[in-house]
């Protein structure tokens, strides 16, 4: 087999060493345009997981590494003069020219041809007479732009500028320092990679970097302004240069890793902010993927079926890291608005940033750090912050959990029945301090489907008021809340099991919106645009809806401005269209919904609270923009909302949502952040975990969780139980006592 690999970076070297290792037999050359040990930046972190996969793969590599490593295990968190330190978490550090050095070193002893200061041929030339063609050739990947209507890129660049520096003394930890200037917000990410030499990474917004005047900056006058924004930091030492530039960071994504016997590696193929690690190790765990599909008998032919095995099995992980990775950066660009928290809750925020280090597996790194966290918090000791009460008006919930407002499409003629009465029983049964009703329609021509519920008829009234009085019998603390709406143009559709979204084939009536706009073009009804007058008929039946929900015995009211339903469909540029007082800019198409919502609020009674949902970003081009959600949540605060629900999207059909774990709680932690208004997280939230460190960290007030509900009614219960956890902040009803500790996997003898 002969391979040919573009690229002499880590991952490249590394990929060549184990396919020539695997089988001296193989003519493998390399080429590199730079010298041996042209690099940029300074120290590569490598995880504990790679380094295992290294030793498996290769003792040889293994042990020159762990020659050359240093180690540490605590982060150092700086902000505002003071230093907090958590420990246990475990990092081991090398410099980028040493591992390169160890890499060349490998490579030539087992016959690999370096090619240094060469150019490689194009990738379609190489692959005309060679088995394999691994393409390591960096973020700015020509062999990736050169075929990239197969591969499919998409690349972002973030809104930060930074720039690899270092220092000639060792950290002791892997800090974060914050720095706030006149310019605003400039932060350091330093880590050792030597006894006597550590890499300090400088970062700012785009705007900071040009208000501080850096774009204008010679390299010297760069490091000695770094230097001394950061002078704490580096005990007044200074900082080299290494050719470093200041660079936005570029994430890339492709459709495809593999064109033929072609096959991208490393950042050719993605890319992960440094602020998780290295885009090193990531490379590294590919080129052992990769030599792992290779291994074996097979010849050329199998090259193809390989390199789809390589990516069906590196893939996942990638996106996984990058999802991660994308966290922590957009962490970092918003530092602005998270600089005021507490020194503890800040520190606790940015430790948990990428999600995966959460509240419970930090606990059991420092113990110490979580507690004092905790105590800041004014969580009561063995309590964990889920199961801290919280109060919104004249409503003081038991606990943070929020049983997700679900629609069952269940009901007959808009009246809910015994499956809603057994359905939200069940969830009051189970723990959680608030459970939502489904989106309960004001009219029946504001129904989504059929089987939707409704608040606009006596039975309807006298429906809802068994079920609330059953909640309130049985699971005696659980409040419920009611979620009113109306669907607007996302009406007179099929229960969801029959075709979501899909326009009844008959029976149905006709939609109504702010806009002539029907959701899906071609198969949705086009919904009339509504006058003032008919719009002021809604805003009653609201208010009607309203007063029957607080006979009806229900404890919060939640008004859906969300998911492209009719108030949602006013507050999005890409449904309103109207050139009245009720469309064109934010305050406009914000009118309507608050007429709605003070309507409603005259008639809720005046110790109760209320609450809205809102989709904080419609994913779409010219759609509804996280600042335009800060600036929605703060008017309605200001007109008396209790609580901002913060969810996103349903808008538009065409929308392409940023999927992945608690995937919308960054734009409930920016509203909380900077309005102050109390907020509800939703979103892939499923683990008591996410809950505990979303409350801890201070980016969520309630969480609201959905699906998990579905899968089991008593989640809060249960989280309680597996937490060791039966204090105030959850009631076991006296028929289920008997089961409140989990039962033993295992029969033990």
């Amino acid at each position: 087999m002969r391979v040919a690999v573009i690229g002499g970076g880590p991952g490249g070297l590394y990929a060549a060493a184990l396919l020539k290792r695997q089988d001296p037999g193989r003519e493998i050359t390399l080429w590199e345009r730079n010298a041996p040990d042209d690099t940029f930046g300074f120290g590569v972190v490598l995880s504990d997981e790679t380094l295992g996969g290294i030793e498996s793969a290769d003792s040889d590599v293994h042990a020159a590494l762990r020659r050359s490593f240093v180690r540490w295990e605590a982060i150092d968190v700086v902000h505002r003069g003071r230093a907090l330190r958590s420990g246990g978490h475990g990092f081991a550090a090398l410099g980028r020219r040493r591992l390169l050095r160890i890499l060349h070193e490998r490579c030539r002893g087992l016959g690999v041809d370096l090619r240094f200061r060469t150019e490689a041929p194009p990738a379609a030339e190489l692959a005309r007479d060679h088995d394999l063609v691994v393409a390591a050739d960096g973020v700015h990947s020509a062999t990736r732009t050169a075929h990239a209507d197969h591969f499919r890129p998409t690349l972002t660049t973030h809104r930060c500028r930074y720039i690899w520096l270092s220092a000639g003394f060792a950290f002791d930890a892997f800090r974060f320092e914050i720095a706030e200037t006149e310019h605003g917000v400039m932060q350091l990410h330093g880590y050792p990679y030597a006894p006597d030499a550590s890499t300090v990474i400088v970062e700012m917004r785009e705007e900071v970097w040009r208000r501080a005047g850096f774009d204008r900056r010679t390299e010297g006058e760069t490091l000695r302004e770094c230097a001394a924004l950061f002078a704490d930091a580096l005990g007044g030492r200074p900082l080299r240069s290494n050719r470093s530039t200041w660079t936005a960071f570029r994430t890339v994504v492709n459709a495809r890793w593999s064109y033929g016997r072609t096959v991208l590696l490393g950042d050719a193929a993605h890319t992960a902010h440094f602020s998780i690690g290295s885009g090193t190790k990531l490379a590294v765990e590919d080129a052992l993927a990769l030599a792992g599909r290779l291994a074996g008998p097979g010849g050329p032919e199998d090259v193809p079926a390989a390199l789809a095995a390589y990516e069906a099995e590196r893939r996942p992980l990638v996106e996984s890291t990058q999802r991660a990775a994308r966290a922590s950066l957009e962490w970092f660009e918003e530092l602005e608005w998270r600089r005021d928290r507490t020194p503890r809750r800040f520190a606790f925020d940015l430790l948990t940033r990428s999600r995966r280090v959460t509240h419970d597996n930090l606990r059991l790194r420092d113990p110490a750090f979580v507690a004092a966290v905790e105590a800041e918090a004014g969580v009561p000791p063995d309590t964990p912050p889920m199961f801290t009460p919280f109060t919104l008006r004249g409503l003081t919930l038991r606990n943070r959990v929020v049983v997700s407002a679900m629609d069952m499409y269940s009901a007959t003629d808009g009246t809910p029945g015994d499956f809603h009465l057994v359905h939200l029983g069940a969830r009051a049964l189970g723990g959680a301090g608030l459970v939502m009703t489904e989106m309960v329609c004001v009219s029946p021509e504001g129904r989504i489907t059929p089987g939707c519920t409704g608040l606009y008829a006596p039975e309807h009234e006298a429906a809802w008021r068994r079920i609330t009085d059953f909640a309130h019998t049985a699971a005696s603390g659980t409040a419920v809340g009611v979620q009113l709406g109306h669907s607007g143009r996302k009406g007179s559709t099929r229960l969801m099991w029959e075709g979501i979204d899909a326009p009844l084939p008959e029976g149905g009536w006709p939609v109504a919106g702010p806009s002539p706009l029907p959701y899906r073009p071609g198969v949705s009804q086009v919904p009339r645009r509504l006058g003032t007058t008919e719009m002021g008929v809604i805003r009653q039946q609201f208010a009607d809806a309203a007063a029957s929900a607080a006979r009806a015995g229900f404890d919060l009211l939640e008004l859906h401005c969300a998911h492209g339903y009719l108030l949602s469909s006013f507050l999005s540029p890409l449904t309103n269209h109207r050139d009245d007082a009720y469309g064109g800019d934010l305050p406009r198409r914000l009118a309507y919904p608050l007429e709605v919502f003070d309507a409603v609020r005259a008639v809720w009674p005046a110790d109760r609270p209320m609450t809205v949902r809102i989709s904080a970003t419609d994913w779409a081009p010219g759609g509804t923009t996280a600042d335009d959600a800060v600036a929605v949540a703060r008017a309605f605060a200001t007109h008396g909302a209790d609580a901002v629900d913060v969810s996103t999207g349903q808008v538009v059909p065409d929308e392409r949502p940023a999927f992945g774990r608690s995937y919308q709680t960054p734009f409930a932690d920016r509203i909380r952040s900077e309005t102050g208004v109390p907020v509800i997280a939703v979103g892939a939230i499923s683990s008591w975990d996410d809950v505990n460190s979303l409350i801890l960290a201070g980016r969520a007030d309630l969480c609201a969780i959905g699906r998990p509900h579905l899968y089991d009614p008593h989640w809060t219960l249960h989280a309680a139980a597996e937490q060791g956890y039966a204090g105030p902040g959850v009631c076991w009803p006296v028929q289920y006592r008997a089961g409140s500790r989990p039962p033993p996997v295992g029969r033990r003898v």
